[in-house]
């Protein structure tokens, strides 16, 4: 695997953990839909995760102590899991 920038590794470093520690609101984990995880991150990427859709901060990003994460921002997490050898949690 080539070298990556500091900058480029803490985003997809962060993604990564919003993914594996993601929660679901009142549901089965195995069965929900939508996810969630708590926003103890560098405001900057998540500002950057954000805009690329990753995830979603609600209309008051300062005062909100979650963020959403969408479909694409899965589907990039899941890959960036593989390219690190790193296995999802296993759910039931």
């Amino acid at each position: 695997m080539a070298n990556i920038n500091a900058h480029d590794a803490m985003r997809e470093l962060t993604v990564m953990l919003i993914y594996l520690s993601r929660f679901s609101q009142g549901e089965k984990f195995d069965e929900a839909t939508d996810f969630y995880a708590w926003k103890g991150y560098n405001f900057d990427i998540l500002n950057e995760l954000s805009d690329a859709d990753y995830i979603r901060q609600g209309s008051h990003p300062s005062r909100s102590k979650s963020v959403y994460i969408t479909e694409s921002g899965m589907e990039q997490a899941q890959k960036l899991l593989a390219r690190y050898g790193i296995d999802d949690w296993k759910r039931s």
